[in-house]
């Protein structure tokens, strides 16, 4: 299932139409934040990321072929920068921002603990789709367009996953 607006506004971005962003960007965001956020763990970094992300699509928006799958190609291009990402700062010094949230106002940029959980226990997905379906309120159809999935495949993911998670916090609170 194609998402004709969707190509017709990438098609007005490639001929230079910067209007046409918004729409792009409201339609296919949350797609790649998601992907963004699964890998590196730290919403502030995922949002740092994602913007990167933007410029870097828009920067190589020739190499896009239209009618292709554009939410495919701007996830990898995610991926790519979240995995970079990880390679970089892997050898930073650890520091224990609960004990000293004082200094770097780290409390709100923690990701809360059921996404947390999500990442651990889930494939990806399994996260990808019940973060889209369930926290960004993506409906299954829209979800199983962007990753080219039947959406019966969808529909059964994210129910297991629901599963898994309910049966997590369960024990947990055991």
């Amino acid at each position: 299932m194609k998402d004709h607006k969707l190509e017709q506004k990438i098609e007005a971005l490639k001929s230079g139409d910067s209007s046409a962003f918004d729409y792009v960007y409201e339609r296919t965001y949350k797609t790649a934040y998601f992907t963004i956020l699964y890998i590196v763990k730290d919403k502030q970094h995922a949002e740092d990321i994602l913007q990167e992300t933007f410029v870097k699509a828009v920067s190589y928006l020739y190499r896009y072929s239209v009618g292709t799958n554009f939410i495919g190609w701007l996830c990898a291009i995610a991926k790519s920068l979240a995995l970079n990402h990880l390679k970089k700062y892997k050898r930073e010094i650890a520091t224990d921002f609960d004990a000293e949230a004082y200094k770097y106002g780290s409390a709100e940029t923690k990701v809360p603990y059921v996404f947390d959980l999500a990442a651990k226990i889930l494939s990806e997905d399994e996260y990808k789709i019940v973060m889209l379906c369930q926290v960004a309120g993506y409906k299954r159809r829209e979800v199983a367009a962007a990753m080219n999935l039947p959406i019966g495949t969808v529909t059964w993911k994210n129910n297991e996953a629901l599963k898994k998670l309910r049966k997590a916090l369960k024990e947990d609170e055991a």
